[in-house]
Protein backbone atom coordinates (compact mmCIF):
# COMPACT_ATOMS: atom_id res chain seq x y z
CA UNK A 1 0.00 0.00 0.00
CA UNK A 2 2.56 2.71 1.04
CA UNK A 3 4.35 1.54 -2.54
CA UNK A 4 1.09 2.67 -3.82
CA UNK A 5 0.56 5.87 -2.12
CA UNK A 6 4.06 6.71 -3.11
CA UNK A 7 3.40 7.31 -6.46
CA UNK A 8 0.34 9.45 -6.50
CA UNK A 9 -2.66 9.95 -4.69
CA UNK A 10 -5.21 7.75 -4.82
CA UNK A 11 -9.01 7.24 -4.78
CA UNK A 12 -9.64 4.70 -1.60
CA UNK A 13 -12.41 2.59 -3.82
CA UNK A 14 -9.30 2.58 -6.34
CA UNK A 15 -6.69 1.30 -3.79
CA UNK A 16 -9.09 -1.26 -2.50
CA UNK A 17 -9.23 -3.15 -6.23
CA UNK A 18 -5.44 -2.31 -6.82
CA UNK A 19 -4.85 -4.16 -3.36
CA UNK A 20 -7.34 -6.79 -3.84
CA UNK A 21 -8.28 -6.23 -0.25
CA UNK A 22 -11.85 -5.81 1.28
CA UNK A 23 -13.23 -2.69 2.59
CA UNK A 24 -12.97 -3.02 6.23
CA UNK A 25 -9.27 -4.57 5.90
CA UNK A 26 -8.24 -1.44 3.79
CA UNK A 27 -10.05 0.75 6.17
CA UNK A 28 -8.52 -0.61 9.27
CA UNK A 29 -4.74 -0.41 7.67
CA UNK A 30 -5.82 3.13 6.77
CA UNK A 31 -7.13 3.99 9.85
CA UNK A 32 -3.64 2.68 11.66
CA UNK A 33 -1.21 4.58 8.86
CA UNK A 34 -3.29 7.92 9.28
CA UNK A 35 -3.41 7.68 13.12
CA UNK A 36 0.60 7.66 12.85
CA UNK A 37 0.86 10.03 10.35
CA UNK A 38 1.80 8.40 7.73
CA UNK A 39 -0.90 8.79 5.22
CA UNK A 40 -3.67 11.58 5.26
CA UNK A 41 -6.84 11.55 3.12
CA UNK A 42 -9.32 14.32 1.73
CA UNK A 43 -12.46 14.01 0.68
CA UNK A 44 -13.91 14.81 -2.78
CA UNK A 45 -17.51 14.84 -3.10
CA UNK A 46 -18.00 11.57 -2.10
CA UNK A 47 -14.54 9.97 -3.04
CA UNK A 48 -11.81 9.74 -0.33
CA UNK A 49 -8.39 10.37 -1.71
CA UNK A 50 -5.11 8.77 0.16
CA UNK A 51 -1.77 10.00 0.28
CA UNK A 52 1.21 9.82 1.92
CA UNK A 53 1.76 12.57 4.54
CA UNK A 54 5.79 12.74 3.89
CA UNK A 55 7.70 11.43 1.45
CA UNK A 56 10.41 10.60 3.70
CA UNK A 57 8.20 6.99 3.96
CA UNK A 58 8.75 6.33 0.58
CA UNK A 59 12.37 6.75 0.49
CA UNK A 60 12.13 4.77 4.19
CA UNK A 61 10.45 1.93 1.92
CA UNK A 62 12.50 1.97 -0.73
CA UNK A 63 15.49 1.33 2.25
CA UNK A 64 13.64 -1.72 4.05
CA UNK A 65 13.52 -3.08 0.42
CA UNK A 66 16.82 -2.90 0.15
CA UNK A 67 18.00 -4.51 2.80
CA UNK A 68 15.27 -7.31 2.70
CA UNK A 69 16.90 -8.39 -0.42
CA UNK A 70 20.39 -8.53 0.81
CA UNK A 71 19.25 -10.66 3.41
CA UNK A 72 17.71 -12.77 0.47
CA UNK A 73 20.96 -12.71 -1.16
CA UNK A 74 23.46 -13.44 1.64
CA UNK A 75 21.11 -16.49 2.43
CA UNK A 76 19.44 -15.39 5.09
CA UNK A 77 15.68 -16.66 5.86
CA UNK A 78 12.86 -13.97 6.45
CA UNK A 79 11.03 -14.92 9.56
CA UNK A 80 7.38 -13.62 9.33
Amino acid sequence: MLDLLGNKEWPVSKLQEELGVSKPNLSQHLAVLKAAGVVVTRREGKQVHCGLAMPEVKSACVLIRSMLRAQIRNGRKLVV
